[in-house]
């Protein structure tokens, strides 16, 4: 089997610099290194199915080659390749789409329990002895802070609430 020189050495650029780009941080530069990867690699398996030759369909010959027969096997692994980088090519666009989106509209919304740990006195620990409210109690406290002062003070409340 004689290889092209000049594909190999195309192939092992490609793969080098492939390989370069992905190890990088910029998701930009990550999907160039895939596309470069995938494509290199498909030049390797290109060369591994050995020289050209006639189409692989039975009782079809070309004048130039003859008899000799292409490698199947090798093509059908180049197509399912590219299928494949291309497959991997859209989803980390997707992903760098995302990381642009959510970098260039970052919006954090108020955390009641952030706001509840940052107001916590220094010298108090989590795992302190006292018994701190109970979970049913925090969100009673959530809900009395959010909900409008009307249906605090509604007739049904007023009734539970013991009279003097």
């Amino acid at each position: 089997m004689e290889a092209n020189l000049f594909l190999l050495i195309g192939a092992g650029v490609l793969v080098t610099c492939g390989v370069y780009l992905m190890l990088d941080k910029s998701m930009t530069r990550m999907i160039l290194g895939v596309l470069l990867l995938g494509n290199g690699a498909n030049l390797l398996l290109l060369q591994a199915g050995g020289q050209a030759g006639s189409p692989p369909v039975l009782e079809r010959e070309s004048t130039l080659y003859g008899d000799h027969i292409a490698d199947p096997l090798a093509q059908g692994m180049v197509l399912t390749a590219i299928v494949i980088s291309m497959a991997m090519v859209a989803f980390m666009l997707a992903l760098a789409y995302r990381q642009y989106r959510y970098r260039t509209v970052d919006v954090i919304e108020r955390d009641e329990e952030d706001v509840a740990v940052a107001s916590r006195p220094a010298n108090t620990s989590v795992d302190s002895e006292e018994p701190g409210p109970t979970e049913a109690e925090r969100a009673q406290a959530i809900r009395d802070s959010v909900s409008p002062r009307t249906f605090r003070d509604s007739p049904d409340s007023a009734m539970e609430a013991p009279h003097d």
